[in-house]
């Protein structure tokens, strides 16, 4: 998981596709951001969908998508179009993370409307179903709240079976874990440790039966950050770099904040955490690398923590 917004230019983001990609890791996800939250204004910031759109013709194998895309920030038509078209330039690698949005400063700068999250809740309702049926419909009409479609056919349909992986961003609140059950294949939250994801799985589990959906076929992820090492020395070096970007006097002071929902150690410990959340109902864990030009963590990632996760 790289945060596209924290100064990546075009260059940079090829060179961590391409070592994702030779480190065999499975997916490289980016953030949906205009403007960066720890770095200075005139960091540059590229659009994630096209941003993604280059990294799918510059690949092979990765899959790639955006985690998550505020609904503030595309009409669903627009969204549901570009979505199709990365499948369509990847050959079905892509996936798409939708969520309500939360950086109220990007919106000002740009002028994106910002309404309250009720509002945001609403609106990302009637998007996850206007993009599930633009992929999946043939002839369809919608008339919600905010959005009005007349007679909608959109080809070609999905290169992915049956439609690109659809994901729900949220914190575990009722809302966004209802429109989850009804329209997404995944629910992700963020910054947890075990026992939260847990508790949020036997949550997830009580909505699906509710609206009578199989809790199985509603899976589980975690995105949540990542200080990895081959030895304790390496651990505290990135440790320092981390906690730095972090705004944090001392690694000290970031270790104690983020104890309990980083990923944080060497191989081994990792796995171990890891193995920790797969017992906890998290089906799969997206790391968020913040050391841009830290390649050797992606390399070892690949070399050390995914065949023993394999075995």
């Amino acid at each position: 998981m790289i945060e596209g917004q924290e100064g990546l230019e075009w260059e940079r983001w090829l060179e961590i596709a391409v070592t994702c990609e030779a480190s065999g890791i499975e997916t490289l996800f980016s953030s949906d951001h205009y403007a960066p939250i720890r770095r200075d204004a005139f960091e540059p910031v590229l659009d994630a969908w096209t941003t993604v759109a280059g990294l799918a013709a510059a690949t092979n194998k990765l899959k790639l998508g955006v985690l998550v895309s505020p609904v503030t920030f595309r009409h669903p038509a627009l969204l549901a179009k570009t979505v199709l078209t990365c499948d369509h330039i990847s050959g079905g690698r892509v996936e798409v993370g939708m969520g309500a949005g939360w950086y109220r400063l990007e919106h000002e700068r740009f002028g994106l409307p910002f309404p309250p999250a009720s509002t945001r809740l609403r609106l990302l309702a009637e998007q996850l179903e206007i993009v599930k049926r633009i992929w999946s419909s043939e002839n369809f009409s919608f008339e919600g709240e905010f959005y009005t479609l007349t007679e909608c056919i959109s080809y070609p349909k999905p290169v992915s079976s049956p439609h690109p992986r659809l994901i729900v961003g949220g914190k575990g609140g009722e809302r966004t874990m209802e429109v989850a059950a009804k329209w997404a294949d995944e629910y992700n939250t963020v910054f947890a440790g075990p026992k939260e994801c847990r508790d949020l799985r036997a949550r997830l589990k009580g909505v699906c039966e509710r609206i009578g959906r199989d809790p199985a076929t509603l899976s589980m992820s975690l995105m949540t950050g990542l200080v990895f090492g081959e030895s304790p020395q390496d651990v505290a070096r990135r440790s320092r770099e981390v906690a730095k970007l972090q705004g944090y006097d001392d690694e000290e002071e970031f270790g104690e904040a983020v104890k309990d929902s980083w990923l944080i150690g060497t191989p081994d410990q990792i796995v171990d955490s890891l193995v920790q959340l797969e017992e906890a109902g998290v089906e799969r864990v997206m790391l968020q690398h913040l050391l841009h030009e830290d390649f050797e963590t992606i390399e070892a990632l690949g070399e050390l923590v995914v065949p023993a996760l394999e075995q």
